[in-house]
C-alpha cells in the first residue's frame, strides 16, 4: 500500500484518519447538546434563478463597513469588487480612499501608508491575530469573506445569529464576558449584539431595523462568498436549454433514421 499511495498519499490518508478521529471524539459532545433549529429565511439569491438584490447588497456593504469592519476582515475582496454590486467607479474610489494601507518599500527602503486604491484588498482592522485577540478579550473575530460557505445553511445561520440575541432564560448560567444567543451552539458567544435599530442611516431611505440590517449584511456576505454565483446560474440555465434542444433534435433524427429503415 505504501508503494501505491506514495508520500503524498500517505499524508492524505493520515490527515483523513486524524480528521475522522477528531469527528468521532467531537460527536458525543454535539449529540449531548440540544439541536438548534435555524429559522428559514427567504433570500432573493436562493434557487436556480436566484439573483442578488443590488439595493440590498449596497445596504449590506454599508452595514459591514460601519458595524462589522471594526472587528472582522474580508481579505478575499478587493475594493474593485464593489463595482459588481452596482456602485459606480467614482463611488468605489471614494470608498477606497477612506482607508490607509501599507505599501512599499519606497526609494529609501521604508514602508509607508497611502490611501487605498481599487486594486487593494479590503483593509484588515488588526495587523495580526494576536492584536485582534488582545482587542477582543482573547476572542478572534473570523474573516467574513466566505463565512456563508463555511457554515451549513450559511445565510440562514448568519441571519439567525445576528437576530438571536436576548436575555438568558431563568436558570441559565452565562460565563463572564459572554452573551446569550438562541442560535449559537451552546448559546454563549463572545461577540456582543452589534445591531440596534437605526444604527446606520441608509442612503436609499430604507428603515434600518435590526431585521433589515441583518438581512442586508447577510446578502452582502453571501455575495462575497460567491460573487460568480449569478453568472454560473445563467450558464447552467443555458446549458440545460441547449441539452433540451439537442435531445429533441437527436430524438427527431432517430425517428427519421428508423422510419427509413422500417420502410426498406
Amino acid at each position: 500500500m505504501s508503494r501505491f499511495f506514495g508520500k503524498t498519499g500517505r499524508s492524505l490518508v493520515g490527515a483523513l484518519v486524524l480528521g475522522a478521529a477528531a469527528f468521532l471524539n467531537a460527536a458525543p459532545a454535539r449529540a449531548a447538546g440540544e439541536a438548534i433549529v435555524l429559522p428559514e429565511t427567504r433570500f432573493s439569491f436562493e434557487g436556480l434563478f436566484g439573483t442578488y438584490d443590488r439595493g440590498s447588497l449596497q445596504r449590506g456593504f454599508q452595514v459591514y463597513k460601519e458595524v462589522c469592519a471594526a472587528c472582522h476582515a474580508m481579505r478575499q475582496l478587493s475594493y474593485r469588487n464593489l463595482l459588481e454590486i452596482g456602485l459606480s467607479e467614482e463611488q468605489v474610489r471614494n470608498i477606497a480612499a477612506q482607508f490607509q494601507v501599507v505599501d512599499g518599500p519606497n526609494d529609501v527602503g521604508e514602508m509607508f501608508e497611502r490611501p487605498a486604491r481599487l486594486s487593494d484588498r479590503f483593509r484588515r482592522p488588526f495587523p495580526n491575530e494576536n492584536a485582534a485577540r488582545a482587542a477582543n478579550n482573547g476572542a478572534y473575530p473570523p474573516d467574513l469573506s466566505v463565512m456563508t460557505k463555511a457554515r451549513a445553511n450559511g445565510a440562514d445561520y448568519v441571519h439567525a445569529l445576528l437576530t438571536g440575541y436576548s436575555d438568558p432564560p431563568e436558570g441559565f448560567t452565562l460565563m463572564e464576558g459572554m452573551n446569550y444567543n438562541r442560535y449559537f451552539p451552546g448559546n454563549q458567544i463572545a461577540m456582543p449584539n452589534v445591531l440596534n435599530p437605526d444604527q446606520v442611516e441608509y442612503a436609499d431611505g430604507t428603515a434600518a431595523t435590526v431585521e433589515q440590517m441583518a438581512r442586508d449584511v447577510t446578502t452582502f456576505l453571501a455575495w462575497a462568498a460567491e460573487p460568480e454565483a449569478e453568472q454560473r446560474r445563467r450558464m447552467g440555465v443555458r446549458i440545460i436549454l441547449f441539452l433540451i434542444v439537442l435531445g429533441g433534435l437527436t430524438y427527431a433524427v432517430k425517428r427519421k433514421v428508423w422510419a427509413d429503415v422500417k420502410g426498406h
